[in-house]
């Protein structure tokens, strides 16, 4: 089985100020089908901007969306979305002290966090934007208020686009890591076997986590620092950093993922 994991937005998708390929997306569609690759859509997104997007960049659909920060996972099976029951169940189990509703309660009050807007928001994801410059402070009070009282993990992540910090609270068995090892497990694959790839913070624990890493050359430059100094302290890591040259591509986005993909060996005829 050859599995095929991206990030979405600025990633996968060329909605950043760097320059894209004209012909990537039509690539990637071609050569992920034509070797038969099992492409799993790992992103923020929900359902419905995961299908925009699908729409507006030409790309196409996943066989499997792992969506809102790891807290969903749909299959797409003859033109419609399936939504994985036994995912939600599982992170009810591991997680039982999710909670929420408690969560806002307990961060209302710190100072440079927004509350997202409801379509951001689900049962196992409760998101705010940050103030950037406070980041800092803003973690420690978080940290001082919740940290281990609810089975969550606060992720933070920075979107460059609109100049936003981010904050995902979400159960610790429902992240972009834990949802990819548990598709990877229910195809039997060894996680080594599953190629992700991601350009910025919140993709840091799937890249680090043993599966066989890319990140796409327009990447976040601390999630690269963060990246290699994990590589540093585990010479296990397999990490693919693209720098363009795939095809005649330049490594940014799609044509990253490509060239990732490749070096990986998924568009090998013989594998």
């Amino acid at each position: 089985m050859r599995i095929l994991a991206t990030d979405m937005d600025r990633t996968l998708l060329p909605n950043g100020s760097w320059e894209a390929d004209e012909n990537a997306i039509e690539l990637f569609n071609e050569l992920t089908r034509k070797h038969g690759v099992l492409v799993v859509y790992v992103t923020g997104r929900n359902l419905q901007l995961t299908e925009a997007a699908v729409t507006e960049f030409g790309v196409r659909p996943p066989d499997i969306l792992i969506g809102d920060v790891g807290t969903s996972i749909r299959r797409y099976e003859d033109g419609s979305w399936q939504f994985d029951d036994g995912w939600t169940a599982h992170v009810r189990r591991v997680s039982p002290r999710w909670d929420a509703k408690a969560i806002r309660d307990a961060v209302a009050d710190i100072d440079g966090l927004q509350e997202q807007e409801p379509e951001h928001q689900n049962p196992f994801k409760q998101s705010y934007y940050a103030d950037h410059a406070r980041r800092e402070d803003i973690m420690v009070a978080i940290a001082e208020r919740v940290e281990g009282r609810f089975d969550e993990v606060a992720i933070y992540s920075y979107d460059s686009m609109d100049d936003k910090g981010l904050v995902d609270f979400l159960p610790n068995s429902a992240t972009k890591q834990t949802a990819l090892e548990y598709v990877a497990e229910e195809y039997g694959c060894d996680k080594g076997e599953v190629v992700f790839c991601g350009d910025s913070g919140n993709d840091i624990f799937p890249l680090t986590a043993g599966f066989s890493g890319v990140l796409v050359r327009n990447a976040d430059e601390q999630l690269v620092e963060n990246v290699r100094g994990a590589m540093a302290k585990n010479p296990g890591l397999k990490v693919y950093f693209a720098k363009g040259g795939f095809m005649g591509l330049n490594g940014y986005y799609t044509s990253g993922v490509l060239e990732g993909a490749s070096h990986y060996g998924l568009f090998d005829s013989s594998s």
